[in-house]
């Protein structure tokens, strides 16, 4: 009984963690932006600008009319989810499916996505890494760089961000409980319970790093984090582009 799959929970299982990933790519679009408060950009005006009204005026105006998206490490975690959705997919698909019909193309399969991951995953962090280095260099050349940076990057949607990272941590922890419900082999999978593990991980590290600083300065720690993830995300390449080798020697020999 316990080495049978049980098909619906690993459907609903894939459901889950696919509607994890989706929440992570459309998080620009689903989370509002947060309400314009006035008081809050002028209170982190630097001091020497206090009593110019027109610098004043124009910051107030420019941070009205700037878009607010969550940032961007929500989105950049989906990269390592998709990673987790194509593992299961490779681990559970043998179980309902003849292993002969995926032992030749596992090998491939597994190259090419590991790959993508790689690349995929040295771009994004390259290009948030980037846009670190721009919102620092900003911030901290006061006055008028600290004024650009408050213009472009001083509101953060903290509390839309919270939701939406709780949201695709309850959908992964639905992910992980269904896994084992419908395979408690599953469990002896070290992979699969290491990159679920890490997946879980990566929602915690954003979700700290958003409320680690005040609130014009979440910006910045979201990069942080969006780094943190996509490295992980590499790793996770790296050794899956390791573990595809056997598996395309062996099915050409």
């Amino acid at each position: 009984m316990l080495d049978r799959l049980r098909t619906p929970f690993f459907v609903i299982a894939l459901i889950a963690v696919v509607i994890a990933v989706l929440v992570e790519l459309g998080s620009s679009a689903v989370i509002p932006e947060p309400p314009f408060d006035p008081g809050v950009i002028t209170s982190s005006i630097p001091s020497e600008l206090q009593g110019d009204a027109g610098a004043v005026n124009q910051l107030v105006s420019d941070s009205r009319s700037a878009s607010k998206p969550p940032g961007i490490a929500i989105r950049d975690m989906a990269l390592l989810d998709g990673l987790l959705v194509f593992t299961a997919l490779l681990i559970g698909l043998p179980l309902l499916f003849p292993q002969s019909l995926f032992g030749r193309v596992q090998g491939v399969a597994t190259l090419i996505v590991s790959v993508l991951i790689i690349l995929g995953g040295i771009g994004l962090a390259l290009a948030a890494f980037v846009k670190l280095m721009i919102m620092v260099s900003l911030f901290t050349a006061a006055p008028f760089g600290t004024l650009a940076y408050l213009a472009m990057w001083g509101f953060f949607n903290r509390g839309g961000a919270t939701v939406a990272l709780s949201l695709i941590m309850l959908f992964k922890v639905a992910f992980a409980v269904m896994l084992i419900a419908a395979q408690q082999r599953f469990l002896q999978n070290k992979g699969l319970v290491l990159i679920i593990v890490t997946s879980l991980l990566a929602n915690i590290i954003i979700s700290f790093l958003h409320v680690l600083v005040p609130g014009i300065l979440v910006s910045i720690t979201d990069a942080i984090a969006a780094i943190v993830v996509l490295i992980l995300a590499i790793i996770w390449g790296i050794f899956l582009f390791i573990a595809s080798i056997p598996a395309i020697v062996k099915a050409v020999v």
